[in-house]
């Protein structure tokens, strides 16, 4: 009778993994699906950029909420509102390029599709342990922070480059990172890790964008 019992108690944490990865992956999709509903309506409607303070306000606000509310109802409420205000404030920029020069979309949508889907598999494959770069994500953020103040007082469009390729990195590890935390059982809550890949995917695909842009010449 023993026996029978040890292999449901170790069957249960895979169980429970596969249940986060798959609620995670199913919430995501209706969260990019969204976002393109909204940025598409933001697009037809031809409406401008948002004030950087408001996106700020917008962009650490509402994602604070989401986390604050991950346990219940209202983190689903809030995951979509996050994800909607994401569509739209990104839509001005996809609007140029679309009108630009469509095919740095293309290219960008298509390198960041590869990358999430390439580095997730790998991740759920081999079940490594990304722990590691946790001290590297919290590094970054730092530098965001810096980098957005010094945006304020200093030209830093001559190193626009190197700032999307340093954010296209931390895209990368942030999806390493979090696939690695569900694969692992360290992350459990689905809206969280939703909100951590959407953020990666979303960041990825807007600085692969500017990487594009620039080395296609486009101001």
């Amino acid at each position: 009778m023993a026996e029978p019992r040890f292999h449901v108690a170790a069957a249960r944490p895979a169980i429970e993994v596969n249940q986060v990865l798959r609620n995670t992956y199913m919430l995501l999709a209706l969260t990019i699906a969204f976002a393109c509903v909204t940025g598409v309506a933001a697009i037809a409607m031809n409406l401008p950029p948002f004030n950087f303070i408001v996106y700020l306000v917008g962009f650490f606000g509402l994602s604070f909420l989401v986390n604050k509310t991950a346990n219940s109802g209202w983190g689903l409420f809030w995951t979509f509102v996050f994800t909607g205000f994401i569509g739209v404030a990104a839509a001005p920029i996809i609007g140029y390029f679309v009108a630009v020069n469509p095919g740095i979309v293309a290219q960008a949508f298509g390198v960041t599709a590869a990358s999430f889907v390439g580095l997730s598999l790998y991740t759920i494959l081999t079940k490594q342990d990304f722990s590691f770069l946790r001290s590297f994500l919290v590094v970054g953020f730092f530098v965001i922070l810096g980098v957005i103040a010094c945006s304020f007082f200093f030209d830093l469009s001559p190193f626009g480059a190197v700032i999307s390729a340093f954010m296209v990195l931390i895209a990368a590890a942030l999806m390493l990172y979090q696939t690695s935390e569900i694969v692992r059982g360290g992350e459990t809550n689905y809206i969280i890790a939703t909100n951590n890949l959407f953020v990666s995917i979303y960041v990825m695909f807007m600085n692969l964008l500017a990487l594009f842009g620039i080395m296609g010449g486009d101001d």
